[in-house]
């Protein structure tokens, strides 16, 4: 059982990083540890409130309890295979990683230390998509159809304190690209048919005048093993930005507007329209941290696998761009 007391590492502290520090702060934890490369100025975090480590020989000798990893994308698997081997229950910021290097190491790691490994896509925490999915599983409108998801935004509009030309979504060597970094749409669509996919296609677009070594945007048509199809396009050279998802049922559709944070149910006679009112981001984060912090006392190693195993085929996806 955690207690505030209980030493809890994150490695990195860019933006994620710090929201991951001050999410557990407000939880009441007091023993953060911080690993990074070097010991820079934090944005928005009290560097007295946390302790600082820069080298693995110093995690190893505090033991934590878990990790949290936000660092890039290139360095999940790595650093997530030190912190499973060291005995750490372990919150991954998407994507696992930007290939399938290091994955069965990773697998055996996990089965032989007996940890929790929840790779994070909190968006399967938004009130609004949990209903989705409880609709989709109740099968109001009749069965699920077909689907079309779009997420576009604009890469230099991110961290506008920061070049985005060195930010690791614009950089191969990273772990970059439109696919991997907006894959929230991906495991989202995966989430809500609830069924494996069958087969898939996928097209990438280097078109933008964008600054990047990677794909700009990404294009995946999906058929899943229950025949349901989707379109899922990921961009990050769009302005203004668009978020949305459009579910095809028998008898009806189901429109979710992410910026709006509103749900449409729609059939020939009637619409609803479900909104939340002056909805915080930062609440799925707090609930995801509650769910992987509760589940370090209940959880099975079968769990972790199968989540390291969804990543898997979302990687596998990106990867053919």
């Amino acid at each position: 059982m955690l207690s505030p007391e209980s030493p809890l590492l994150v490695i990195g502290a860019g933006s994620i990083g710090e929201r991951h520090i001050g999410n557990l702060q407000a939880k009441g934890f007091r023993n953060i540890y911080v690993l990074r490369s070097r010991n820079l100025p934090m944005r928005n975090i009290d560097a007295s409130t946390v302790k600082v480590l820069t080298k693995w020989n110093e995690v190893e000798a505090v033991k934590p309890v878990a990790a949290f990893i936000t660092s890039p994308t290139a360095l999940h698997v790595e650093q997530t295979l030190a912190c499973v081997r060291a005995g750490m229950h372990v919150l991954v910021e998407k994507p696992l990683s930007h290939n399938l290097e290091g994955l069965d190491a990773l697998k055996q790691a996990i089965s032989e230390k007996g940890v929790y490994v929840y790779i994070a896509y909190m968006l399967r925490f938004h009130p609004l998509l949990k209903r989705m999915r409880a609709f989709v599983e109740a099968e109001t409108y009749g069965k699920l159809l077909s689907f079309t998801t779009h997420w576009g935004e604009y890469l230099p509009d991110w961290h506008p304190w920061e070049d985005y030309r060195e930010s690791y979504a614009a950089r191969k060597e990273l772990g970059g690209g439109a696919a991997l970094t907006l894959s929230h749409d991906l495991d989202m669509s995966n989430w809500l048919v609830g069924r494996p996919i069958a087969s898939f296609m996928s097209l990438a677009n280097r078109k933008s005048a964008l600054e990047v070594s990677v794909e700009a945007g990404a294009d995946f048509l999906i058929k899943y093993e229950n025949d349901v199809t989707g379109h899922v396009h990921l961009n990050f050279y769009e302005q203004p930005a668009t978020r949305f998802m459009h579910f095809v049922f028998e008898t009806g559709t189901v429109y979710f507007d992410y910026y709006k944070a509103t749900l449409t149910f729609r059939t020939k006679t009637t619409t609803e329209v479900v909104s939340l009112n002056n909805f915080d981001r930062n609440a799925m984060f707090l609930e995801q941290a509650d769910a992987f912090l509760s589940k370090i006392n209940s959880y099975t190693v079968a769990e972790s696998l199968a989540g390291v195993a969804e990543s898997e085929q979302l990687i596998k996806m990106c990867n053919t761009l």
